[in-house]
């Protein structure tokens, strides 16, 4: 015990500097990993955000869908119940449109 403790009163103060300029040069790698991640988070919370701008909304597409069933209706040329259904989705789109 006693060599340990004349080897750390000799030696200590060589055997800190190396350790604590390691230390410290991993520290600054570790801020330039952070700084790059975020900037690539960054890029992807923008390109997120642009894509959900682009999608449409639950009332495009409920309308988009009526639309489509009209079409359907008057290509199969069927009559009553059919023009009732036809009139009753134009009311739908109507109000639908009315909310934007």
């Amino acid at each position: 015990m006693k060599l340990i403790t004349e080897f750390l009163d000799k030696w200590a103060i060589r055997l800190m500097f190396p350790l604590v300029f390691i230390i410290f040069l991993k520290t600054c790698s570790t801020n330039n990993k952070i700084e790059k991640t975020r900037k690539e988070l960054e890029v992807k919370v923008n390109r997120i955000n642009s894509i959900v701008n682009l999608s449409a909304t639950k009332n495009d597409v409920k309308i988009e869908g009526l639309k489509s069933e009209k079409r359907m209706i008057q290509s199969t040329d069927r009559k009553i119940l059919d023009v009732n259904r036809q009139s009753e989705i134009d009311k739908e789109i109507q109000t639908l449109e009315n909310k934007k």
